[in-house]
């Protein structure tokens, strides 16, 4: 029998260890890029001046005619490491050198994309003397923004009365042709980017957006366009702004981000935001698990955005424990543009468009792109050249939302010769709005309202009068009600890797957020836009964690997540449950998680739960990881021998309870009291419906500040047998109250039936 050959004997080898599965069918030798995780404990041999003479070195090792050159090396800081690109024989190489501890295919990630501050209590006069006073506005702290850039001439990032920049900080701003050092102030304090041969002004508009809503400073009158006029404000006005460009046109890469991790990590920064996600992978193969543990290990606190892939369940990303990750809520504003079809019917819309209106009074024809001639389906999208003048020349245009942008319809219905345009959410959209700045007469209605025009443009008869509508704008609308409601785009639940920790894990402002906004090929003279996504939700949570940690310069990442979670609410300005926008009814914790940030309650929230570096490594070896696929994330060795598989996952120290498919399980709990020394706590115990849970203490005394003391929780569920495939999800919560704080924690209790 003859002997395997190399080169199968090489694919075989492949499939084994190469983290990214690859087909042994199918391997070719062409280049993809890899990030190189080095052994933490590997000590660079003496003759090598630096780390990148010594991983080039290693390169030279390869099969190949010249070795491949480095695009990362990683400092140390976050990230212990370089990235390259390699075929998958040299990859298979690199992987057997003793310091090589693994390696990580690098991935393309997406971005998740005035009255928000005063929505959430701050510059209020209940805030005299709350979270800004007591933080100093976060003036000696410094945000990193991880996104598209920064255009530093908007009047959000002037410094001007700030003090100097702190002397902590040891980053820097980069000198290009395009974004010259002199851009950066006492506001705007660091500026890097990650992909060679590219400038560091933002080319997209979400980095200026984002940055400004974290810390942009006061600004008055601020609008865009007219609409949402008012003051606006970042949630720490004065904290400082560090800004690493890491997305560009064709997205963002891990590898980028991962280098943005690190040099955040070295420059001093104290929070790190990060509006940008993809599809859920075990942590050990997440370069932003991976980035974000090392941020927490030097005490960084990490916010991301939950995604916008809602209403959907298990569409939530960055699901890591130790981030902090963020859903999108709405405000107690809108824009109403509603439509009045012929017949008298109004059907409510959203829109911020600011253009010469429609005759007030006339109807216009109103036709649905869909039914012209021809492709039906991409007509019915209003794709690019898609539409016959013929068709829809002076008439209104019903376009369904979906593949190209919302704006970009209003585009091709202009350029086809429409005089306004409704877009129509599609089922998977539901009912959520979303106001855009269109280039004509247009407004977005939800999906039940969509087909309710559909239904009246089909039923016109030949010889009866077609079918006419025009669209009336109202302006800005304050004190709506229901708010706050879940955005029907913001990702939920469950959590795809650790189903015991419940994701998101709160809500916070992002739809239709007004911010700093500029984009080079943009010459409109607007200094804000209107945008939407759990992309602008995330940095609110990134400026109140830097007002936090400005108050509370003692606090932990685990202890500020804990205090934004424990005093979270869950019911609107009606007093009633969160609606989920997508379909009108109750939202659940899975929607919401812990409930919509309070910032002036999470100042001081009685107790907190905290944790460690080892708490998270405990953590994965209970979730089955080996010892290796740890080391990767935490740059830690671990022994998951003995008392630390003692647990289970749902046993980490977290300000939520998971169960999935279990009858009963219990939670060990540690709190430490951050409030009054001398203090009583009393649990209350609501059970999931159905389900018994109680909790050992009823009682903890407290005699300091400081102090921990734990508790145990066990729940019994008691749920009827479910047909094959069936499931249930049943909530609860428990709260600790001592008369003057109420510490509120979900209990969540999924079981599902094979089929």
């Amino acid at each position: 029998m003859a002997s395997p050959s190399p080169l199968f004997l090489l694919q075989i080898l492949l499939f084994a260890i190469l983290p990214s599965p690859i087909s042994p069918s199918s391997i070719n030798d062409t280049p993809s890029t890899y990030i190189v995780s080095v052994h933490p404990d590997a000590v660079k041999p003496s003759i090598f001046p630096t780390h990148s003479h010594w991983y080039q070195s290693s390169l030279s090792s390869l099969l190949s005619p010249s070795p491949p050159l480095l695009i990362h090396t990683y400092t140390g800081a976050a990230f212990h490491g370089f990235s390259v690109k390699l075929s998958p024989t040299q990859a298979l190489l690199l992987r057997a050198q003793p310091h090589v501890l693994s390696l990580l295919p690098d991935r393309l990630r997406r971005l998740h994309t005035t009255r928000s501050p005063h929505f959430l209590g701050l510059g209020t006069s209940t805030d005299s003397a709350g979270l800004l006073k007591d933080s100093d506005f976060g003036s000696d702290l410094v945000v990193a923004v991880l996104d598209t850039g920064i255009s530093p001439d908007r009047q959000s990032f002037h410094d001007r009365d700030l003090p100097p920049v702190p002397t902590k900080w040891k980053g820097s701003c980069v000198n290009t042709p395009d974004f010259p050092s002199s851009s950066c102030n006492r506001k705007l304090v660091g500026a890097k980017f990650f992909c060679a041969g590219y400038e560091a002004t933002d080319s997209d508009g979400h980095g200026t957006h984002t940055a400004s809503i974290a810390a942009g400073r006061y600004v008055y009158p601020a609008s865009t366009l007219g609409y949402a006029r008012g003051l606006a404000a970042g949630m720490a006005p004065k904290a400082r702004l560090a800004v690493y460009k890491v997305c560009w046109t064709a997205g963002c890469y891990d590898s980028d981000i991962l280098a943005a991790f690190d040099a955040a990590v070295a420059d001093g920064v104290d929070v790190i935001s990060l509006s940008v996600g993809g599809v859920v992978v075990p942590y050990y193969l997440d370069a932003i698990a991976i980035g974000a543990f090392g941020a927490m290990d030097r005490g960084i606190f990490v916010s991301a955005s939950a995604g916008n892939g809602g209403p959907g369940a298990l569409t939530v990303t960055n699901v890591a424990p130790w981030v902090t990750t963020v859903g999108a809520g709405t405000l107690d504003r809108d824009f109403p543009a509603d439509v009045k079809l012929g017949n008298g019917k109004v059907i409510p819309g959203m829109s911020v468009y600011s253009g010469p209106g429609l005759a007030p009074g006339k109807t216009y024809p109103l036709v649905y792109a869909g039914t012209q001639a021809g492709d039906g389906y991409s007509s019915s999208l209003c794709l690019e050249g898609s539409l016959d003048p013929k068709f829809v020349a002076g008439k209104i245009v019903m376009c369904d939302r979906g593949i190209n942008s919302r704006a970009a319809k209003g585009e091709v219905v202009k350029k086809a010769g429409g005089i306004g345009m409704i877009l129509a959410n599609g089922v998977f959209d539901g009912e959520g709005l979303v106001a855009d700045c269109h280039v004509l007469p247009a407004t977005a209605v939800g999906a039940t309202s969509g087909e309710e025009i559909r239904r009246y443009i089909s039923s016109a008869k030949p010889n009866s009068p077609p079918p006419t509508a025009t669209i009336v704008f109202k302006g800005t609308r304050l004190g709506v009600k229901p708010a706050p409601v879940v955005a029907s785009f913001s990702a939920r639940g469950p959590n795809p890797e650790s189903p015991e920790i419940l994701k998101p894990d709160l809500v916070a402002p992002g739809l239709n957020i007004l911010a700093a906004w500029r984009i080079p090929s943009d010459h409109r003279t607007t200094e804000f836009n209107i945008l939407s996504g759990t992309s602008m939700a995330c940095p609110h949570v990134s400026g109140l964690a830097a007002l936090l940690k400005a108050a509370h310069p003692e606090w932990s990442p685990a202890a500020i997540k804990s205090a934004f979670m424990t005093t979270a609410y869950t019911v609107d300005n009606r007093g009633k449950t969160m609606l989920d926008e997508s379909t009108g009814n109750s939202s659940t914790v899975m929607d919401f998680g812990s409930g919509h940030v309070h910032p002036q309650k999470a100042m001081d929230p009685g107790l907190v739960y905290d944790l460690t570096t080892f708490d998270y490594v405990d953590f994965l070896c209970n979730s089955n990881y080996t010892e290796q696929n740890i080391k990767v994330v935490t740059r830690k060795n671990a022994d998951c021998s003995g008392a630390r598989r003692a647990g289970h996952s749902g046993n980490l120290n977290y300000p939520s309870y998971g169960i999935k498919q279990k009858m009963s399980t219990h939670f060990i709990r540690t709190v430490t009291n951050v409030g009054d020394g001398e203090s009583v706590y009393s649990a209350r115990v609501v059970a999931p419906a159905g389900m018994v849970a109680t909790v050992k203490p009823e009682k903890l005394v407290f005699r300091r500040a400081g102090q921990k003391l734990n508790f145990l929780v066990r729940v019994q569920t008691r749920v009827a047998k479910l047909a094959p495939g069936g499931s249930v999800m049943k909530s609860g919560f428990i709260v600790w109250s001592d008369g003057k704080h109420n510490v509120t924690s979900p209990i969540v209790v999924t079981l599902q039936q094979p089929l």
